[in-house]
């Protein structure tokens, strides 16, 4: 099949969760290494994430702004959330995120990637979604609270966000990869040359 990861597990002996938080945990594994001697291995507990590059009818990508107290920035992103339900559709989780952070729709639905943002520290995986064809979302507004009510949208020009992902202006992994993906994506094949919305998963397995 080509150059390409591959699933494979080492034997686990032991653990342990001396963690656990609202969303994710902390899980402690020992794993047994190939040579026969053991290693602890300390990670967090990830349920995964959905983010979606909007795209508009002038080659603007849909992006918002939002505090994030751990790096302690303000952050330009693109819209994304957890998986909050196991073997949840993430191509529906991709919709709802990207009506409550933005009250945008889109008809047109591509898979641009799928990552993993940490895989030395976290299980987290991340299906990067393209929306096409958007416009202003149906219904009542949702209700922001916490770091989403400071939140700022705007849209970009796709090469600006390029331009500011290899000055070390932007920082956020969704919208970096998301943005690099889709300039490769056209540079080669085309969008249409992309996975299917509803392509399987096999990092977060889900039902269409």
């Amino acid at each position: 099949m080509g150059f390409q990861d591959t699933p494979e597990e080492w034997p686990v002996t032991a653990t342990e969760t001396p963690f656990r938080g609202k969303k994710t945990s902390v899980r402690t594994d020992d794993v047994e290494m190939p040579d026969g001697t053991i290693a602890r291995r300390d990670y967090q507990v990830h349920p995964g994430s959905v983010a979606v590059l909007a795209l508009d009818d002038e080659d603007r990508v849909l992006v918002l702004r939002q505090y994030r107290h751990p790096v302690r920035h303000k952050l330009w992103e693109i819209p994304a959330g957890l998986l909050d339900v196991p073997g949840e559709n993430p191509l529906h989780a991709a919709q709802r995120e990207l009506y409550e952070e933005a009250y945008v729709k889109a008809e047109d639905w591509r898979v641009l990637t799928d990552v993993y943002t940490t895989p030395g520290g976290c299980d987290e995986a991340v299906r990067i979604f393209l929306a096409r064809n958007i416009s202003e979302a149906d219904g009542e507004r949702f209700a922001v609270s916490e770091e989403e009510a400071d939140m700022e949208l705007a849209r970009v020009p796709l090469q600006d966000l390029v331009r500011g992902a290899l000055a070390g202006d932007l920082h956020n992994n969704c919208l970096v990869v998301g943005a690099l993906a889709l300039t490769a994506a056209l540079a080669g094949d085309g969008v249409d040359s992309l996975r299917p919305a509803e392509a399987p998963w096999p990092a977060r397995p889900f039902e269409a």
